[in-house]
């Protein structure tokens, strides 16, 4: 709001009229699933009218002839007639980003929960190597994440093909320097993420799974089939710090801690920047922290780590990655946080990446590569059976399954209902509230609707932070995208019954309540 408050325009794209969309300065409600036409379409704009950076693209980019040909067909009205956009919408938006001093793409889910999930993003960065609007202060691609320390995760190694520092398994240089430290082989191969532990769980592959703080049998996409593997698995342990229903499937259930107010280290938020956190309050009962937990089963298993402290932890990955080198806990403590790469003492840190594209000898890299994709709607189409859109999304103040989130009341907090606009209601003789059957091919809920007129004709939304109301994914599409592994939560399709009435008259109540 500060930005906007100092002058800055904002670009509002998302299928449902949102709150933050209503203090735009427009909103384009594409179509579920368009999101590399309506990028290609801006990108050909860009080009027709002559904005792009030639000097920038030039010096820092390649693959943009083929770029340009294949965004070509992307005339605005063909990215109207696939998005829903406006023609001229698109064309304001591309003009506004292209001229900008400086400009921005930020994103969340709604872009990677897709079947062609690396297909949009790619498209939204095509964009900013067009304009230049990359490797400069205020200017960016911008990925937010949902909850603390989403980014950390990631940058610890907890990624199938990258060790801490976002260094390659595969590169042989890259392993000999955590081996020497660790004492052991690591594997030379990729490992596989969760929708493939998945696949193999079922083809009888994977016969035991160890989950720390995850949820997986409320999160997953048509979760019925993910439960079920789950359930048949040989061992299941779950370490958390609360009986999630993945934990209430497990055989050994290991009380953990909050990494919040329960344990001293660090987090990393959505900008890299690496700050330190501090215990407020002891662990409760028997539940321990997690690297007490990790070391005291490595000791049952004949290998003593010791009891390193968690500076002790976080001095072992500076030495092992460049990028939190220069990070000492001092650092972090006297300058309020670092943002990585920071790979020496001496090294304020980044504020921002990709600056090497504006150095003369693009800092010893190659040009960034253009991405040729092209339009693919969502992986489900809509059928006389199941002839409506579902998304689903976050809710402001909830994090995931509601583990956490869920315990407390909010004067914001709504989810657990299907929103739906008024007109699509009156089709099918619903009024406000009235709790009805949604079905998709996966499976079916109870569930109330809740009239929404900022949601576009045609589409449903809800939320999925209140499994134990409506187990919403039970409906969600499992498709997935081959390179990020990421199912298509965003696209399902439903369809919408009315219920028989009750002749139960406490059960009548209910449900008219």
């Amino acid at each position: 709001m500060t930005g906007l408050d100092n002058g800055a325009r904002m670009y509002a794209v998302d299928p449902r009229r949102t709150s933050s969309s209503k203090f735009a300065d427009l909103w384009l409600g594409l179509e579920l699933g368009s999101d590399v036409a309506l990028a290609n379409t801006v990108g050909n704009h860009i080009i027709s009218k002559g904005l792009q950076n030639d000097a920038f693209i030039e010096h820092s980019a390649q693959g943009y002839a083929e770029y340009v040909e294949a965004v070509s067909e992307y005339t605005l009205e063909r990215g109207e007639a696939l998005t829903g956009v406006p023609a001229a919408a698109i064309a304001e938006m591309a003009e506004a980003y292209a001229t900008a001093e400086k400009a921005q793409i930020l994103w969340t889910l709604g872009i990677t929960e897709h079947h062609n999930a690396v297909d949009n993003v790619l498209a939204l960065c095509n964009l900013a190597l067009l304009t230049g609007h990359i490797g400069r202060w205020g200017s960016g691609l911008v990925p937010l994440r949902g909850q603390n320390n989403v980014q950390g995760g990631g940058d610890m190694g907890a990624l199938p093909n990258k060790l801490p520092g976002f260094q390659n398994v595969t590169d042989p240089e890259h392993r000999a320097k955590f081996e020497a430290v660790y004492g052991v082989d690591i594997p030379a191969e990729d490992g596989i993420h969760l929708t493939l532990m998945f696949e193999a769980m079922e083809r009888g592959e994977i016969n035991a799974a160890y989950v720390i703080g995850e949820n997986p049998a409320d999160s997953e996409a048509d979760i019925n089939h993910a439960r079920k593997l789950l359930s048949g698995l040989d061992l299941l342990v779950v370490q958390d710090i609360f009986l999630t229903r993945t934990a209430e499937l497990a055989d050994v259930v290991l009380p953990a801690s909050v990494g919040w107010a329960e344990c001293e280290g660090t987090v990393t938020s959505s900008e890299r920047r690496v700050q330190r956190v501090r215990a407020a309050v002891p662990p409760p009962g028997e539940a321990r922290h997690d690297q007490d937990i990790i070391g005291e089963l490595a000791r049952r298993m004949g290998y003593d780590w010791g009891h390193p402290t968690s500076e002790d932890l976080w001095e072992e990955l500076r030495s092992l990655s460049p990028l939190h080198g220069g990070m000492t806990y001092e650092r972090l403590e006297s300058e309020g946080g670092l943002q990585w790469p920071c790979p020496t003492l001496d090294h304020p840190g980044s504020p921002f990446l990709h600056g090497w594209l504006w150095e003369e000898d693009l800092g010893g890299r190659a040009p960034a590569p253009f991405s040729v994709v092209g339009h693919q709607g969502p992986k489900e189409e809509l059928t006389e059976q199941f002839p409506i859109r579902l998304t689903t999304g976050r809710s402001l103040d909830m994090y995931n399954t509601g583990v956490q989130s869920g315990g407390f009341d909010s004067p914001i907090r709504y989810g657990e209902a299907l929103d739906i606009n008024p007109a699509d209601a009156a089709g099918l003789d619903l009024v406000d509230g009235e709790v009805v059957l949604v079905s998709s091919p996966r499976g079916s809920v109870e569930m109330a609707v809740r009239f929404q007129p900022d949601i576009p004709v045609g589409l449903t939304f809800t939320t999925f932070h209140f499994p134990e109301l409506v187990d919403i994914n039970q409906l969600t599409n499992d498709a997935w995208d081959k390179r990020s592994g990421t199912a298509e939560f965003k696209a399902a399709s439903i369809r919408i019954d009315k219920l028989a009435p009750s002749t139960d008259p406490d059960t009548s109540e209910l449900i008219h309540a």
